[in-house]
Order: C-alpha cells, then sequence, then structure tokens
C-alpha cells in the first residue's frame, strides 16, 4: 500500500504542478486517511502539504432516491477551505460501478466550481456502471460480479491490507456500490 501511494503521489506531483492550488477530498470513511497519506507524501516530495478535507456521499448517491440501498450516515463533509479555482482530487479506496465518485463530484459542485475535478482510487476493482475512471490508481484488480474487495487501514482498523473475497450470492457490493 505504501508503494501504491507513494507512486500515486509521484505522479499527482507531475500532472497537477503546484501543490499549493490542489485540493484532496477524501471519501468517508477510508478515503480521508487516504488523502492525508497522499498529503504527507507531496509534502515529503515538493515541501508543500495540499489542502485535506472529508466527503460523505450519502445523500448524493443515486440508489438512495430509487430505494435500492438504505441511508447509514457515517460522518460529515468537512473542509475548511474553498473549492473555486482549485484542482480537486477526490480520493477513494475503492472504485466499482462509479457511483460514489459521481456523487462525490456532485456534492463537490455544491460548494464551488473546481478548475478540475480528478480522481484517486488505492484499488479499482472494474465492473464500471458509469463512464468513470480514476486518473490516480494504486492497483487494478479483476474482482468477477461475485468479487468483493475491502481495505483494511491502519487509522480505521489497526492494519494496512487490500483483501479479495467471493462474496455469496449476487454480490459484487464494496465500497463503491
Amino acid at each position: 500500500m505504501a508503494s501504491a501511494l507513494r507512486r500515486m503521489a509521484q505522479e499527482i506531483a507531475a500532472q497537477c504542478g503546484a501543490v499549493e492550488a490542489l485540493v484532496l477530498l477524501g471519501i468517508l470513511s477510508r478515503g480521508r486517511p487516504l488523502a492525508e497519506r497522499l498529503a504527507q507524501e507531496l509534502e515529503a516530495m515538493t515541501g508543500q502539504r495540499p489542502k485535506v478535507g472529508s466527503l460523505a456521499t450519502t445523500l448524493y448517491r443515486d440508489d438512495l432516491r430509487s430505494g435500492v440501498r438504505a441511508a447509514k450516515l457515517g460522518g460529515a463533509t468537512h473542509f475548511d477551505f474553498d473549492v473555486d479555482g482549485a484542482t480537486v482530487i477526490i480520493v477513494d479506496d475503492v472504485i466499482a460501478a462509479g457511483r460514489t465518485a459521481r456523487a462525490a463530484m456532485d456534492e463537490v459542485m455544491d460548494y464551488g466550481r473546481p478548475k478540475r475535478i480528478q480522481l484517486a482510487c488505492l484499488v479499482d476493482r472494474g465492473l464500471r456502471e458509469l463512464p468513470i475512471q480514476p486518473d490516480y490508481c494504486g492497483q487494478r484488480m479483476a474482482a468477477g460480479p461475485r468479487g468483493r474487495v475491502a481495505v483494511m487501514m491502519k487509522e480505521t482498523d489497526g492494519e494496512d491490507m487490500v483483501l479479495l473475497t467471493e462474496a455469496p450470492g449476487a454480490g459484487g457490493e464494496d465500497g463503491d456500490g
């Protein structure tokens, strides 16, 4: 995980240039500690630390309106800086369908008009339902429709680990739904 995050930070630094105009918004819950780690890597490389905040995308998800998923509130959006004119990088642990990333973009746009929005994900498990791809990706895993990717982190789980398991039944649900 550390080497994947270091490589992602190198790619971000190379593509984004000025770190002072960069904002990392981690999708709760594991995207926030990933954003903090990317910020630390960027600071070590450039001497400047980007601003870091949190996004709680639950109320922006399209599957809530359809009744497919019940709302589970687990934290709140928090950042104390302006996103207008900034390069915003949305950070998440796993991307699958792309619906969480879409919800995050909708939420960011409610707070202002960034110069651009990019996406950084530790794991891309495939099976996209929307035409959304990460700009920065730590690892791609062919999980299959019944595969489940779980990211464990020191900050939230006591250890760093990425697990790929087979879900019983129709499955396919992970952090991105």
